[in-house]
């Protein structure tokens, strides 16, 4: 038995000599342990491809007259090639089958809607990132959800309407908050939206879909599990404008695959958010969001002691919809993610991450933004300028009435010159990241079938030792059934 100063003064010299022998170790371990996962630009191009069709998608579950019963299903096929930094060339064929189904009962009172995805991921040889060069996914439920609308259940009912209205829903689905910074996926959960007056105030509870990746690369969970809590609160009073707040809690309840003595991955955080959205003048729309991150996370190299997170993201962006039949418009768009110095390897990472200190200053969330095609990286530890417009420029043609080109141009710099980005090819401790052009043709041929092409270069700067320039091309068919 130990007592007294001379037994603090033991275990204080055990935990600087475990400290040591874990910082030492850490290279190594981190080696060893790090698993074959897809890097977050890739996950990140990805979901711009769906991003593409979720204006569809949300279509389905629109108002319904009566009771109703419907159907139908998407083949789309994209064809890739990128240069990441690592490989000059990888090509990637992504073949994507959904199959939805609506039921709508008592005029839309009840709601129910489910969609599934198989999907067959077609590397080239020696191009994938885990060694699994044909990959079938699937069949996966990709959103399943049943929703409850009291106004429309009054209103099939013959009852007299409330003053205020209750909507609930149950299952997975896309879950937002604010204008997407801080959480922007797919979650099974259970919501309550409430409007009275001038007010809208959305209560989620959820967890995240095991299936999904989880921004912390170096863990070795084989299933994603994250828990969230919260709510937000929209005023809807003012004719051109929608300012909100909110507030979110998020739990860490991932299970390691492989034990590592010494290591601690949980990372528990909450946001704090503000903005609005809306239209300053005619014709010119505005989203500003503002979000503050607290919590607690674990160091690199100390198991002992939990860190303090304290970072925050900001998100403004105008868009300027000219008159006319050509539909032009022109954006201009601000993110940052603040970021940590002490971060020299990873901005998410627990491996490679903070180690230096206590204070944990890199902005971490499950939000989405697109950040270009090529780079495409997180938004942590990085100021992004984004420009950009299109236009549909043949309005008359009965052909080429709904094509659509355009543009979006990014400026990338790092907040902290010494702090990591989410690209782990950029190895020199400068700000200046790079800038990227990117273009892109959408074109619906028919009314069932769409055409997509996509072309992004990006041009590292002095934060990479490489300077090559990066190029990616996207080429994509969906057709609707």
């Amino acid at each position: 038995m130990f007592s007294g100063s001379g037994g603090f003064r033991f275990y204080k010299r055990l935990a600087m000599v475990v400290a040591v022998f874990s910082a030492i170790g850490a290279p190594v371990r981190a080696q060893e342990s790090l698993p074959q996962r897809d890097p977050d630009a890739f996950v990140n191009q990805q979901r711009a491809v769906d991003e593409r069709l979720r204006g569809e998608f949300e279509s389905q579950l629109g108002d319904a007259a009566g009771s109703a019963f419907d159907w139908g299903g998407w083949y789309s096929l994209h064809f890739f090639v990128f240069d990441d930094g690592v490989k000059s060339s990888r090509t990637l064929r992504r073949h994507d089958l959904r199959l939805w189904g609506r039921l709508a009962l008592d005029n839309g009172a009840h709601t129910f809607y489910a969609r599934t995805r198989h999907s067959l991921i077609d590397f080239n040889a020696g191009d994938a990132y885990d060694r699994n060069e044909d990959d079938i996914e699937g069949p996966n439920l990709e959103r399943g959800i049943y929703r409850f609308d009291l106004g429309k259940s009054r209103e099939a009912g013959g009852e007299r309407p409330l003053d205020y209205n209750l909507v609930a829903s149950a299952g997975r689905d896309l879950v937002s908050l604010g204008t997407g910074i801080t959480l922007a996926t797919p979650l099974d959960h259970v919501s309550l939206a409430i409007t009275h007056e001038d007010f809208e105030l959305t209560a989620i509870a959820g967890k995240t879909v095991g299936s999904n990746q989880d921004f912390d690369l170096s863990r070795t969970a084989k299933r994603l599990r994250r828990s969230f809590l919260g709510g937000e609160l929209r005023f809807t009073g003012f004719e051109k404008h929608r300012p909100f707040v909110y507030a979110l809690w998020q739990r860490d309840r991932n299970r390691e695959h492989r034990y590592q003595p010494f290591r601690k991955f949980r990372y528990d955080s909450f946001y704090l958010g503000l903005g609005s959205t809306g239209e300053l003048i005619d014709r010119l729309f505005y989203a500003a969001e503002f979000v503050y991150q607290g919590g607690h996370s674990h160091n690199s190299r100390w198991f002992l002691r939990s860190s303090d997170i304290e970072a925050w993201a900001i998100r403004s962006q105008f868009e300027y919809l000219f008159p006319g039949e050509k539909k032009a418009r022109a954006s201009v768009e601000y993110l940052f993610g603040s970021g940590d110095s002490d971060r020299s390897n990873s901005p998410t990472n627990t491996i490679g991450g903070n180690h230096r200190d206590f204070e944990d200053n890199s902005f971490i969330a499950m939000g989405y933004r697109d950040t270009g095609l090529v780079l495409a990286p997180r938004y942590a530890n990085l100021h992004t300028w984004r420009v950009g417009g299109s236009y549909h420029p043949l309005p008359n043609d009965d052909r080429f009435s709904r094509l659509e080109l355009g543009t979006d141009w990014y400026l990338f710099y790092k907040h902290h010159h010494p702090g990591a980005i989410s690209d782990p090819t950029s190895d020199v401790k400068a700000g200046y990241v790079g800038w990227e052009m990117d273009y892109f043709a959408n074109w619906r041929v028919a009314p069932d079938l769409a055409l997509t092409a996509r072309f992004g270069a990006f041009f590292p700067g002095r934060s990479y030792s490489d300077r090559t320039t990066r190029t990616s091309l996207l080429i994509g068919m969906t057709w609707s059934f």
